[in-house]
């Protein structure tokens, strides 16, 4: 196999593997007879002094990866701020639960990700 097509598949894989945890965190569920999605983000959001906290793991986690795939380091310090101000405002009593259901850190970090690394097609 070609070098090259190896690093592609390998990277192919990991931004799959990225996407999907991205996806569970923020749009892994449809508000029925709608096309609003939400994800464990916002449902663990819920519980007060909790929730906030354990969804942070998780979006570390992908920030710590995109650091791993050779992310400059100005691209990890925004998508370490699109997670500080989730966790900051989602910390808020409802407006957090609300700002948690539209601003999504986790699918924007995947989103510069993936612009960062030059995939634009469909990787699911």
């Amino acid at each position: 196999m070609d070098h090259r097509k190896e690093i592609t598949g390998k990277l192919d894989a990991d931004l799959r593997h990225l996407e999907e945890v991205a996806d569970w965190l923020d749009s892994r569920f449809t508000v029925p007879g709608t096309n609003l999605r939400f994800g464990l983000d916002f449902v663990l959001g819920l519980l007060p002094g909790v929730g906030d906290g354990v969804t942070a793991l998780p979006a570390f986690y992908l920030v710590y990866r995109a650091s791993q795939l050779g992310t400059p380091k100005r691209l990890l310090l925004r998508m370490l701020l699109n997670v500080l101000i989730d966790i900051v405002i989602g910390a808020i009593p409802f407006l957090g639960d609300l700002f948690d259901f539209a601003f999504k850190a986790n699918r924007r970090n995947i989103a510069l990700l993936k612009r960062h690394l030059g995939h634009y097609r469909l990787l699911k």
